[in-house]
């Protein structure tokens, strides 16, 4: 743990920051009890390593001086201790640099201090980067004052250093990792046979990765990160992610040995071999953990619904998008099980009456969904207008552009044929706006409500479209009529709370998306829309609980939320055009937003660490949302004040500039600047 005096000017800048007034404000509230607990972390064991790096030797000529191992230890170190990257405990993590890694302190440190704390249960990594030596069959790890004359005695015979690793020193998980000139010795080969038992403790998992093979060289070179050794360099970037080709987020034994390997005789021309010992260890051993690395799976199928018909009469013949799905007798529901998410068409017909419908109805994956039909109005409508309409409809239901051109002529001809036909008013409406048409549709919508000013549909529809545009204040006066006309129109209170949050009315819009969560529980949206305007009320805990819930509900097939409303397309994730809800994949955009609020709302709690699970979580979903770095690099540097943690605070600074490459021109940028700069003062003075 060290003290941070260099970092007075990040916490004022902390303290100074006020919240942006922006779809993602980063609000700050006092600590409450019971934080989310983020389940995606993998299980990290208690975790100690040694690392070791000599460059320059006390008693080796200038020609046998080495350049960079040094650098090598400190840059394994930097990675191990990362929380991207390898999650030591800094504390846990000693280092032997440069003079300080005499053969004295390298035993203290391998034969005293690693046995003594271990337990059976632990990760424990050793490093080695610098010379090694064979001296009459036998390998040797050069330390600091090693003497070319007396090897035996004053160098680290390689096979008591597999005794000690492999029997002394505790854990379940043993790396070892060494960039040496003969590092191949320490790993049983064609010469070493005499090190195959000694090493490796077979009822421990042992992985232990080598720079060459026992008679190679090992390369070092200025042309790898500004100089390295070639082994280290790719060990440093693979445990930074590029190992990580199944993209998890965790880089295991397997991944990191194929990675080195495979680069490393590349890069040399296969002078230079990395080998592994792949009798022992465990393939999944957990090396380097990077969440914001991970890449989410695709979504899991889609939630069938079922949708439950009743009709008021006997003999009524439903139609569901357009196509028969069998007669309904009054007191009798058909029940038809195992729909799609999204959006239908829902028709009732008897002879010699008006139908009821079309009217469009929406099926939550896993929810029952209750419509009721009811046929009462004896037949007016000319026929010809009817044909026409339902020719229209059948194309209306294709849901492609060249299928609305089509839609859009037949429901012109039914309001030739009969000019007060509202019904067929409102999908010309419908069709213009799914063609992003909206002048043309609002004539429609408007035209549908003059027509029938109690037609509820067709105000709840005028009102998605005007939400989409961002004409708030009208699409609220849509909703309002609809709303107190009809208490069990969920879908409506659900719009209206949308539009309630973007005009900043969080306590209206939380009341009606708690309603339209009263009407239809499983309406995973209206969750999400009240754990927003929770946040913005400063109600993390609610709001955390909600955005758990919109998780758990909205985990279906992403092409189907892309369909859950012909209106509500676009304004789900509360960016407002329909086009731009198009371009992106809506599940992915939403789940960012969701655990975004959860990494806001563990923050303003003063749960860092928990904070930090949830941004990297939001990240995985859109690596490219400037947002999610930002309040990343807050929580990083919030946590390193709060631990003395200079290690978080360069993970901070990392993500801060990861969000200036994103979007320099946010607001927000110029404070993640200030704190760059403050952080690099404050890592320079360690």
């Amino acid at each position: 743990m060290r003290t941070l005096t260099a970092l007075m000017g990040l916490a004022l800048t902390l303290a100074a920051q006020q919240p942006p007034k922006r779809q993602r404000d980063l609000l700050i509230e006092k600590e409450l009890n019971n934080p989310p607990i983020d389940r995606y972390t993998p299980a990290i064991p208690r975790s100690y390593a040694l690392v070791v790096g000599v460059a320059r030797y006390q008693n080796l000529p200038e020609s046998a001086q080495l350049s960079f191992p040094e650098r090598d230890a400190e840059a394994l170190y930097s990675i191990l201790i990362s929380p991207e990257g390898g999650n030591f405990r800094a504390e846990n993590v000693h280092r032997l640099i440069g003079a300080k890694a005499t053969l004295a302190n390298v035993r203290k440190e391998l034969e005293e201090w690693l046995p003594a704390v271990t337990k059976d249960d632990d990760r424990v990594l050793l490093y080695f980067a610098g010379h090694g030596f064979v001296h009459k069959g036998r390998a040797y790890l050069a330390p600091y004052d090693i003497s070319p004359e007396s090897i035996p005695t004053t160098g680290y015979p390689m096979d008591d250093l597999g005794q000690v690793f492999g029997a002394r020193i505790k854990g379940k998980w043993k790396v070892l990792l060494a960039d040496s000139c003969h590092s191949g010795a320490i790993t049983p080969g064609d010469d070493a046979a005499f090190l195959n038992k000694r090493l490796l403790d077979l009822n421990k998992s042992v992985f232990s990765l080598t720079a060459s093979r026992d008679r190679e060289r090992s390369f070092e070179s200025k042309e790898w990160g500004g100089g390295h050794g070639i082994f280290t360099y790719y060990v440093v970037k693979g445990l930074e992610g590029l190992a990580d080709e199944s993209q998890d987020g965790i880089v295991t034994a397997d991944e990191l040995s194929e990675y080195v390997r495979r680069n490393v005789r590349e890069a040399t021309g296969g002078q230079q071999n990395p080998t592994s010992d792949r009798g022992s260890f465990d393939s999944d051993m957990l090396l380097s953990y990077l969440p914001s690395g991970v890449k989410p799976g695709a979504p899991p199928p889609p939630k069938f619904g079922t949708l439950i018909l009743e009709a008021n009469m006997d003999g009524v013949e439903i139609f569901v998008n357009g196509k028969s799905v069998g007669v309904v007798d009054k007191g009798k529901p058909l029940r038809l099980p195992g729909l799609p998410p999204g959006v239908i068409t829902v028709k009732g017909v008897r002879l010699g009456y008006e139908p009821d419908g079309p009217r469009e109805e929406m099926i939550y994956p896993g929810q029952d969904s209750t419509v009721s039909v009811k046929i009462s109005i004896p037949r007016r409508r000319p026929k010809a207008a009817v044909e026409k309409f339902d020719e229209g409809l059948e194309q209306y239901n294709k849901g492609n552009a060249e299928a609305y051109r089509k839609a859009a002529s037949f429901f012109d001809q039914a309001l030739a044929a009969d000019p007060a036909y509202s019904q067929a008013a409102l999908y010309q409406g419908r069709v213009h706006d799914a063609l992003f048409e909206q002048e043309k549709a609002a004539t429609y919508f408007k035209r549908a409500i003059e027509i029938d000013p109690d037609y509820l549909e067709a105000r709840a529809s005028y009102g998605g479209m005007l939400l989409g545009m961002g004409n708030d204040d009208e699409a609220l006066r849509q909703f309002n009529v609809v709303t107190q006309r009809d208490k069990n129109n969920q879908l409506a209170f659900y719009l209206q709370a949308q539009a309630y949050q973007n005009k900043g009315l969080f306590h209206e819009a939380v009341e009606s998306a708690r309603r339209a969560i009263q009407l239809a529980p499983n309406n995973a949206e209206a969750h999400f829309v009240l754990a927003e305007n929770l946040r913005r009320l400063k109600q993390s805990a609610d709001s955390s609980a909600e955005y758990e819930v919109y998780l758990r509900l909205s985990d279906f097939d992403s092409k189907m939320a892309g369909k859950l409303s012909y209106y509500v397309v676009g304004n789900l994730i509360g960016f407002g055009k329909k086009k731009r809800a198009a371009q992106r994949d809506i599940w992915k955009d939403q789940r960012n937003m969701a655990y975004f609020g959860l990494c806001e709302n563990a923050k303003n709690r003063k749960q860092y660490e928990t904070a930090i699970g949830f941004c990297q979580r939001a990240i995985t979903y859109d690596p490219e949302d400037a947002f999610s770095h930002y309040l990343l690099g807050l929580n990083y540097a919030y946590l390193g004040q709060q631990t003395g943690s200079l290690e978080m605070l360069a993970a901070a600074r990392k993500s801060f500039e990861r969000m200036l490459v994103l979007n320099p021109d946010l607001s927000e940028a110029d404070f993640a600047r200030k704190n760059v700069a403050a952080i690099e003062v404050a890592l320079k003075a360690r």
